[in-house]
């Protein structure tokens, strides 16, 4: 499985997380799912989840959540930072999510786009004790289920062909077209070549391969 950033990080990434969504929540009196979206739109999300390190390591999560509003143009109501955080539901939101979309390799907005943070915190009473690799996989199966099918799996069925015969016969690699069917991978973002030689072999333009962007 192709990780979003190397593990390094990964621990950082589920604390300051998990400490952006306490704060956000008890300190700044945020939802959760309010301050995800801005979060998102902040352009902090995307570093974060790609692993840069100023952002998930450099910030701690008080920092990330007044930075986001600041960025937004509001205003943070006046609180110390906290210094030891119990395992709330808010912070056990945010440390699986950057579990999640570290393993998983999505990035947030298409995470918040199918799973509400409402909603991941209504899993808390039952996976909050298991390891995050088990939580990890029930929440993912929730994100697949609810995930749409991608234009390249739609487009190779009505082709009626295999991931394996499309691969031989596009050159692409058959895992890099597995995770680009899944949106583990972002074919929006592939190599021109690589969207040429798919679309000659399904008789389709490049842009019939293309995703629209999951809103935050």
């Amino acid at each position: 499985m192709t990780h979003a950033y190397a593990d390094d990080y990964l621990n950082d990434a589920m604390c300051n997380l998990g400490e952006a969504f306490d704060y956000a929540h008890e300190c700044q009196r945020l939802e959760l799912d309010a301050f995800l979206s801005l979060f998102i739109v902040s352009g902090l999300a995307e570093p974060f989840g790609a692993g840069v390190p100023r952002v998930v390591s450099g910030m701690s999560g008080t920092e990330l959540v007044l930075e986001t509003l600041r960025r937004a143009g509001l205003s943070a109501i006046t609180a110390a930072p906290q210094i030891c955080y119990d395992f709330s539901s808010a912070y056990w939101c945010g440390w699986i999510m950057a579990f999640v979309q570290w393993r998983e390799g999505w990035s947030f907005a298409q995470i918040h786009a199918l799973l509400p943070v409402a909603e991941l915190e209504g899993l808390y009473p039952t996976l909050h004790e298991v390891g995050e690799d088990c939580a990890a996989d029930a929440i993912a199966e929730i994100l697949k289920g609810r995930k749409p099918v991608t234009n390249l799996q739609r487009l190779r069925k009505s082709c009626r062909m295999t991931q394996r015969r499309l691969s031989e016969r596009s050159g692409v690699n058959l895992r890099t077209l597995q995770q680009y069917e899944l949106g583990a991978k972002d074919i929006n973002r592939a190599a021109g070549e690589t969207l040429f030689s798919l679309s000659r072999t399904l008789g389709c333009r490049m842009d019939d391969l293309l995703e629209p962007k999951f809103a935050p």
